[in-house]
């Protein structure tokens, strides 16, 4: 008997990625439901195969993750809740064998660049795959004790593979940040740490417009933890901005910065009213 929507979360990868994982941590009770696109997760949401979807937008090491940014305005969902999941990158194995055996290893080239030292010291060499748990899963069906994996540990017991180095990333700190989306808004104010607004806005196209538009945050002792621009339909002049502030849109000094900034804009879209993750400080 198949489970209701309502117990699905959806994220783009396989069983075993760092999305699933942040799924396990944000949703233990519910089913994850895996994804070859993040557009396909975003999808599986509003065709309702999926109550939430689990987004990756930014990592500590690499920075923020391609095209997400330009896909929430369009999703049609709504952020929730953010999750903090540290990235722990570990060596997996065919059973039986040992680092001394490993000749190459594979996995998501972000990965592969966060695990250069390692590499490196062991004389491994590096072949990129397509994501994380898909390289441990291509390793454990190609049967060759010559390569390994770099995945997490939820991706070696899915696959069967052996745990022969954990942790072997070049940093310690190394953390990815996820936003948790639903169809539905919430902006009841919840959590111990704060609340966070994220949004997007265009700048009008005047004279130092967004100086003039930040202004207003800045006057009324707003914190802006994030603020990045993107392109729009490849135009040059149509530029877009994502951001990030703590406080509640009902606060007085943050209706006064957000009605400030929409003197200077455009378009202000909000995606989401959310709890701050602990995972921040």
């Amino acid at each position: 008997m198949s489970l209701p929507y309502a117990a699905r979360i959806a994220f783009q990868g396989e069983l075993g990625a760092y999305s699933h994982e942040a799924c396990r941590v944000a949703r233990p009770d519910m089913t994850p439901v895996p994804c070859r696109t993040f557009e396909d997760a975003i999808d599986a949401v509003r065709s309702g195969q999926a109550e939430l979807a689990m987004l990756p937008v930014e990592n500590s090491t690499y920075g923020r993750v391609a095209d997400i940014h330009s896909l929430l305005p369009k999703s049609g969902l709504n952020i929730i809740e953010e999750a903090f999941v540290r990235v722990h990158i570990n060596l997996l194995g065919l059973p039986g064998t040992t680092i001394k055996d490993i000749k190459s290893a594979m996995s998501h080239t972000v990965l592969l660049g966060q695990c250069k030292s390692f590499l490196a010291q062991h004389g491994i060499a590096r072949i990129t795959g397509a994501d994380t748990a898909g390289s441990a899963k291509d390793v454990a069906a190609q049967g060759d004790p010559s390569m390994a994996a770099l995945a997490s540990e939820l991706a070696g017991d899915i696959y069967g593979l052996d745990l022969l180095a954990r942790h072997i990333e070049d940093q310690g700190n190394n953390t990815t940040r996820f936003l948790l989306m639903s169809p539905q808004a919430d902006t009841s104010r919840r959590g111990d740490h704060g609340m966070i607004t994220s949004f997007v806005f265009e700048v009008r196209n005047i004279p130092a417009a967004l100086y003039k538009a930040m202004g207003g945050f800045a006057t009324n002792g707003i914190n802006m933890t994030k603020l990045e621009s993107y392109m729009v339909g490849g135009s040059f002049t149509a530029t877009q901005f994502y951001a990030d502030i703590e406080g509640h849109p009902d606060d007085p000094d943050v209706a006064r910065a957000l009605e400030e900034l929409d003197y200077f804009t455009n378009m202000i879209e909000i995606l989401g009213v959310y709890p701050a993750d602990p995972g921040r400080k």
